[in-house]
């Protein structure tokens, strides 16, 4: 590497083209920091007391075997400062053209064409290397029509179009020479790298350190593609990056660092949440271990496939319609559930394994999933981790039945509340206070085929919420009216949607029926069962809102499962469990590891469907559920079993009752029937004893 302070007419002179990366930012400079150029130029060019300004550093690799006649070089920092610069150049260029008498006899004057010729130019150059600057796609096109003095193109770069008619304005009301000896005392550190030995990678990170302007996805881009060829470069941003840049639109500087952050969680599963600060570094290492087998190509194929599922779920991208309204019902509840969403879709795009139906039961599940544990005010705290433990249980092979597996198998604190549980925090609790009560009220609306548009309606309270009721409510409502307004106001039963809320305002209710627009003339099904009272007190509110709670119930659907499917499903974590441990490795003296040997070969015989699973201390056999356990001991064996006492026959009499125990050392499973053996003699027995466990959790 080459690093030198240089005055930046001098980089700019001589037969050269520096190229911005296909794969940079477009130039975004806005019209602030033109200002602030501007006046560090006006600046040092009136003033001759001056030497220079420092404008920043320019760094560049070389972009090919530079042994042409025009040298080419990769612009790996500084294009936005360059860039700026040379409109400035056009302009004070276009400028001086039209001047009278501009003959650049002076010393210290320039012409347009020596201007030209100097910094914008190469004068002997063919096709692309004509430029001193080659921009890309848009910007570059319309650079280019600028210095041609050409009509800009349809599809014009805002930034440079905006930017050079600024700097145009500027210039035409200032005097040119001032302009031009400004120009010539801006200073750059000029860093050039040597190709195939210093790391543009490196570098790039090291002087954008302090930076905040980069986000996370700049650095990875720049990380991914700053280490191919042009030619690379160019193939895998046009059919991998610009796609994914498409996609997320507008939208691509603030979500797609939020989208690494999930494609990273499914790919490295880490035990705790990536930070957000991380998600850069965390990319490098996952590249690192993945691209030896995957290549790049795959690595960017994966990137650009995932990010067109998040842009589907989280954008509100997706085109089929009833996953597009199931997403935006879940988006509207939660944030964190795009790991699952991700791999859902993966699925059922990729391995097509999910049905379009099944995905949408999925969604609804989820959405189900969170907005039931809202209503039942269990913790939301750790979605993030429980939306990202889910999305590692997801099988290809049955996604939704392992999705179900999954939820079911969740501890107590992250259960799917039931229905029960559902029903009665839906009719005790005061859902207004609640940040989803619209999305409540709106869904238990319009969950029907024939939809109402509620988005200009609001909140209504039937029995209004004024503390001082007028004398009508208080009559209706009896002497402990201020009772039975503090217990239901807030009540589902008292809730409903109207576009009339003022007009209701806490009218009587019988002129709440009957006014116009009033509940007698609501097309809404939410205000049939209001619309058919003569009154509405404590006990027609409680009545409402048993009959929406238990409409609730159906709308978000229960979790039901297979059973067989989830004692399956425990069954193959057992043995991948029990795969890091062999028997020959359990401390085991002559006399325990013999009646092991006895045992073994027995129970094994008792079907093709047991189980052998050792663990550092012991050997569980299963079937699905266990049957028995084997912990050595010294000088014998002890056989936990999983069966009730009452229900042990043992006519040798050394069976006992494990429950009377507080807990059995060794174990790790929980039974009702301690065995203990301690010769050869009692093997006999303790089968009678093991096999009669094998039937009671076969039958």
């Amino acid at each position: 590497m080459k690093a030198e302070d240089t005055l930046v007419t001098n980089l700019l002179q001589g037969a050269k083209q520096f190229i911005v990366p296909i794969f940079q930012r477009d130039y975004s400079w806005g019209t602030k920091h033109c200002q602030q150029l501007w006046k560090d130029v006006i600046r040092v060019g009136s003033d001759p007391n001056v030497k220079g300004h420092f404008l920043g550093s320019v760094v560049y690799v070389a972009a090919e075997d530079n042994t042409a006649t025009i040298t080419r070089w990769l612009l790996i920092d500084g294009q936005q400062r360059l860039t700026t610069l040379t409109l400035l150049l056009i302009a004070l260029r276009d400028q001086m053209a039209q001047l009278p008498g501009n003959s650049g006899q002076g010393e210290e004057e320039a012409t347009p064409d020596e201007l030209d010729d100097y910094y914008l130019r190469n004068r002997h150059g063919k096709g692309e290397r004509r430029h001193k600057l080659h921009l890309r796609r848009t910007d570059h096109e319309t650079l280019i029509a600028l210095l041609d003095g050409k009509t800009l193109p349809e599809a014009v770069s805002e930034r440079v179009k905006e930017n050079f008619l600024f700097l145009r304005d500027l210039v035409a009301q200032a005097d040119v020479q001032t302009v031009y000896n400004g120009i010539k005392k801006l200073v750059v550190v000029d860093v050039s790298l040597t190709r195939g030995q210093d790391d543009p990678q490196m570098i790039f990170e090291s002087l954008n350190s302090t930076g905040v302007d980069l986000t996370q996805a700049d650095l990875i881009r720049n990380f991914v593609l700053m280490r191919l060829d042009e030619s690379s470069q160019t193939q895998l941003y046009e059919e991998h990056w610009q796609p994914i840049e498409q996609a997320f639109g507008r939208r691509y500087r603030t979500e797609f660092d939020k989208f690494v952050k999930d494609f990273l969680t499914l790919q490295l599963r880490p035990g705790t949440p990536l930070k957000a600060a991380e998600i850069y570094h965390e990319f490098r290492s996952y590249f690192s271990r993945t691209v030896e087998k995957r290549g790049v190509d795959g690595i960017l194929s994966d990137l650009r496939r995932f990010g067109s599922y998040y842009t589907a779920f989280s954008l509100g991208q997706e085109k089929q319609l009833a996953l597009k309204e199931a997403f935006a019902r879940l988006r509207s509840l939660v944030e964190v559930a795009s790991p699952v969403v991700l791999t859902l879709y993966d699925f059922h795009d990729r391995a097509k394994t999910l049905r379009t139906d099944e995905f949408v039961e999925a969604v609804e599940l989820l959405e189900s999933f969170v907005f039931r544990r809202s209503v039942c005010d269990m913790q939301t705290r750790s979605l993030g981790q429980i939306f990202a433990s889910l999305a590692y249980r997801i099988t290809e092979s049955q996604p939704l039945l392992s999705l179900k597996v999954a939820l079911y198998r969740l501890g107590k604190k992250r259960r799917f509340p039931s229905d029960t549980e559902f029903r009665e925090a839906l009719e005790t609790r005061d859902v207004y206070d609640m940040r989803t009560c619209f999305y409540l009220l709106d869904r238990l609306e319009n969950f029907s085929k024939e939809r109402i548009d509620t988005s200009n309606f609001t909140i209504e309270h039937v029995m209004p919420q004024n503390e001082d009721l007028r004398p009508e409510w208080r009559t209706m409502l009896g002497s402990d009216w201020k009772a039975i307004q503090e217990t239901w106001l807030h009540r589902l039963g008292n809730l409903t949607l109207t576009g009339y809320n003022s007009t209701y305002s806490d009218r009587p209710f019988s002129e709440k029926k009957t006014i116009a627009g009033g509940f007698d003339e609501s097309p809404l099904r939410l205000n049939k069962f209001i619309r058919e009272q003569l009154a509405w007190d404590g006990t027609t509110i409680e009545q409402r809102g048993k009959l929406l709670a238990e409409k609730a119930v159906t709308v978000w659907r229960p979790l039901v499962v297979d059973l067989l499917a989830v004692k399956q499903r425990e069954l193959e974590e057992h043995k991948s469990f029990a795969a890091n441990y062999r028997i020959e490795d359990l401390e085991l003296d002559d006399i325990a590891k013999n009646l092991l040997e006895a045992l073994r070969p027995q129970i094994q015989a008792f079907g093709e469907d047991v189980v052998e699973l050792p663990n550092d201390r012991s050997v569980i056999y299963r079937v699905l559920d266990f049957f028995v356990e084997i912990i050595p001991r010294k000088q014998r064996l002890s056989l936990l079993l999983n069966m009730d006492f009452a229900d042990c026959e043992d006519p040798s009499g050394r069976a006992r009752d494990a429950t009377e125990f507080a807990f059995i050392i060794g174990a790790t499973e929980t039974g009702g029937v301690l065995y203990n053996l301690d010769s050869q003699d009692d093997v006999p027995a303790a089968i009678n004893v093991v096999r009669q466990a094998y039937e009671r959790v076969t039958e």
